[in-house]
C-alpha cells in the first residue's frame, strides 16, 4: 500500500514503494505524478480520505484506468453550491439558496433574506463557518463573522470559493447520517446514524453518532433513497459516500453528500460481517470495505455487527491553549466504553465553533441498544476535565 501526502515524507526514501508525494492542490498534476510512480510501483486503486482528496483520487482513477469517480462529479460533491444547484435542478430535497459575494453589505441582504437562515462557506469541512440567523442582526453579525473566517490563511488558500458565501433555508428536524458505498452507481448502505442531540445552532458542531438507528424502517428507507437519488445526480459512481440529512413532515432533506468516508476517527465505531458469518468470525472495518472495492473486489454481502455502536465527538471546552486532561481512566472505566482517544496535546490552542474545526477527542462505546451506548458515552464524557488557559 502506498500513501500520498503534499509534502515529502522524512521517510520516502527509506520506503520508496510505500510514500509519495502528490501535488494535492492540482489533481491533473497529481495525476500525473502518480502515473510516474505507476510506471515503477503499479496502483492497484485509489481512495481520498476527505473532499479534497477525493478531487484527486477521481482525477488518477480517470488517468490510469481504476476504479473511481469522474472528476466533475467529485467537484460537483466538494462544491457546497455546485451541488444544491445540481441536485435541486434533479428534484432532491434541498434547502433554498443563494449565492453572495463577501464584499456585499450584509445589512442590505440581511433585508432581502427569508428567517431563519444558515450561512455557510463552499468548502469548508466539519461544520466550520456554519452560522444560523434567525433575523436581521444576526445575519448580518454572522456574514460578518464568516467574512473573517474566509479572511483566515488556510480558508483564503481555497481562492475564489472563499470570496463567496452560501446562504440557504435552515431545514428544521433531526439530523442523520448515512454511510455507504458506491458500486457501479448503486448505493450500499452500510450504516445510519442518528444524531441525538438537537443540531439547531446558531453553530454546528456534533456530538454523538448512535447506530442503528431508532427511526422506523420506511424513515430509513426514504433516507436511503433520497441519499441514492444525491450521488446518481451528482454523477457519482464509485466508492464511499457520506451523507447528512434531516427529516421532517415532509421527508428526508439532503444537508451534505461528500464522495468520502466519514471523517475524523468516527469510522471506529463501524464493524462488519458477512452476511452468515459463523460467530466469532473476524469483523470487518469500514476502511477495509472502501480499500478492497476500490480494488476491483467484489463487495460482499455485509451487515454491521450485532451491537449497537456510538461515537462521541468530544465538544472544545473553550477557546484557550490546553494544558492538560484529567479524568481518562475514570471515562476509559465506564462500563461499554471501549475506548477514550484525545486527539488534543498539551500546549494546543483549541477554538470552538464556528472558528474552529477540530475535536479534542473521541469516545467509543459499544453495547445491547442505542439508548445504553448513549448513556454509556455522556456518562463517560462528564469525567473529563479540560485544563484550559482561556484565551
Amino acid at each position: 500500500m502506498a500513501v500520498a501526502s503534499e509534502r515529502p515524507s522524512t521517510f520516502q526514501q527509506a520506503n520508496p514503494r510505500g510514500l509519495v508525494t502528490l501535488d494535492l492542490a492540482d489533481p491533473v498534476r497529481a495525476a500525473e505524478q502518480a502515473a510516474a510512480f505507476a510506471a515503477t510501483h503499479p496502483l492497484a486503486g485509489v481512495v481520498g480520505v476527505d473532499d479534497d482528496t477525493a478531487v484527486v483520487a477521481a482525477a488518477i482513477a480517470t488517468r490510469l484506468g481504476l476504479r473511481g469517480n469522474p472528476v466533475a462529479a467529485a467537484q460537483a460533491a466538494r462544491d457546497k453550491h455546485e451541488q444544491r444547484t445540481i441536485l435541486a435542478a434533479a428534484g432532491v430535497p434541498v434547502p433554498r439558496f443563494a449565492l453572495h459575494r463577501v464584499d456585499e453589505d450584509p445589512e442590505l441582504l440581511a433585508a432581502r433574506v427569508r428567517y431563519p437562515c444558515v450561512l455557510k462557506p463552499l468548502r469548508l469541512a466539519a461544520s466550520r463557518g456554519v452560522i444560523r440567523a434567525d433575523g436581521e442582526p444576526a445575519f448580518a453579525a454572522a456574514f460578518e463573522r464568516l467574512r473573517r473566517i474566509l479572511a483566515e490563511p488556510d480558508a483564503a488558500a481555497c481562492g475564489e470559493p472563499a470570496r463567496r458565501i452560501l446562504v440557504e433555508e435552515f431545514v428544521p428536524g433531526p439530523e442523520t447520517a448515512l454511510e455507504g458505498v458506491l458500486v457501479d452507481g448503486r448505493l450500499e448502505v452500510l450504516a445510519l446514524f442518528d444524531k441525538p442531540d438537537p443540531l439547531d445552532g446558531p453553530y454546528f458542531e456534533e456530538t454523538i453518532y448512535l447506530t442503528p438507528s431508532r427511526l422506523p424502517a420506511a424513515t430509513q428507507r426514504a433516507i436511503a433513497d433520497c441519499a441514492a437519488r444525491a450521488a446518481a445526480a451528482l454523477g457519482l459512481r464509485e466508492g464511499p459516500v457520506h451523507a447528512e440529512l434531516r427529516t421532517n413532515q415532509r421527508g428526508p432533506w439532503l444537508i451534505e453528500l461528500a464522495a468520502r468516508p466519514i471523517g475524523g476517527r468516527c469510522s471506529g465505531a463501524l464493524r462488519f460481517q458477512s452476511v452468515g458469518a459463523r460467530a466469532g468470525r473476524a469483523v470487518v472495518s469500514l476502511e477495509e470495505v472502501v480499500i478492497g472495492h476500490a480494488l476491483g473486489l467484489a463487495l460482499p454481502a455485509l451487515e454491521r455487527e450485532p451491537q449497537a455502536a456510538g461515537v462521541m465527538m468530544i465538544p472544545v471546552p473553550g477557546a484557550g491553549v490546553l494544558r492538560e486532561v484529567r479524568g481518562i481512566a475514570a471515562a476509559r472505566a465506564v462500563p461499554l466504553v471501549e475506548d477514550v482517544t484525545i486527539m488534543a496535546h498539551p500546549g494546543e490552542a483549541l477554538r470552538p465553533w464556528p472558528e474552529g474545526a477540530r475535536y479534542p477527542g473521541f469516545i467509543f462505546a459499544r453495547g445491547e441498544t442505542p439508548e445504553a451506548v448513549d448513556g454509556a458515552l455522556r456518562d463517560a464524557h462528564r469525567h473529563l476535565e479540560f485544563v484550559v488557559d482561556a484565551a
